[in-house]
């Protein structure tokens, strides 16, 4: 037989009658339910298994959030790079701007960002290629390596020439085997 839902306990009373007060501290009743040591020893053990199974996730994704954006800095410098060779070709840059034996690319990364005065505008309105120089996420800093148009494309001293290119100073190994500094 069904007990009327006016006859139901209130929560109210529910908890009055799993807990009472004696001795000026709450003890549970006798007829208290809760979960043993066990149930809650399987919880915990599932848990710990879920969360190890997450964190080498996480982990993998901050790496490839990491090494986009070592991709975009890289791909953002040479393309500026290449803007300021073909604007040396083309005419836009005073020849008086250019050092001898750089071959039309930039002494260093500070000239693109800022930048150098337009041929021929008595203005002294500057050319610049980058706003700001981006820092490599790999290591957390704005140092790349240089390698200048005479220097061999493997070396890792820049010769000082120009900057013909840049690559990450990181040692560490990409996702798909590939070393960071060979991007």
């Amino acid at each position: 037989m069904r007990t009327p839902t006016s006859q139901l306990p209130t929560p109210k009373k529910r908890f009055r009658e799993r807990f009472s007060l004696g001795g000026g501290s709450w003890k549970a009743g006798a007829d208290a339910g809760g979960y043993t040591f066990v149930e809650l020893l399987v919880v915990v053990t599932i848990l710990l298994i879920l969360a190890s199974a997450v964190l080498p996730l996480a982990q993998v994704t901050s790496q490839r959030q990491r090494e986009a954006e070592l991709r975009r800095s890289l791909r953002e410098v040479r393309t500026a790079i290449d803007k300021f060779k073909d604007a040396v070709d083309t005419g836009q840059i005073a020849t008086t701007e250019i050092t001898p034996g750089s071959e039309g690319y930039p002494s260093d990364l500070e000239t693109l960002v800022e930048g150098v005065p337009a041929a021929n505008d008595a203005t002294g309105r500057k050319l610049k290629y980058l706003r700001r120089i981006p820092s490599d996420p790999m290591i957390n800093s704005n140092e790349w390596g240089l390698r200048s148009y005479q220097d061999k494309p493997d070396s890792t001293s820049w010769g000082g020439q120009n900057v013909f290119d840049i690559y990450s100073k990181s040692g560490g190994t990409a996702l798909d085997g590939t070393k960071y500094r060979d991007w």
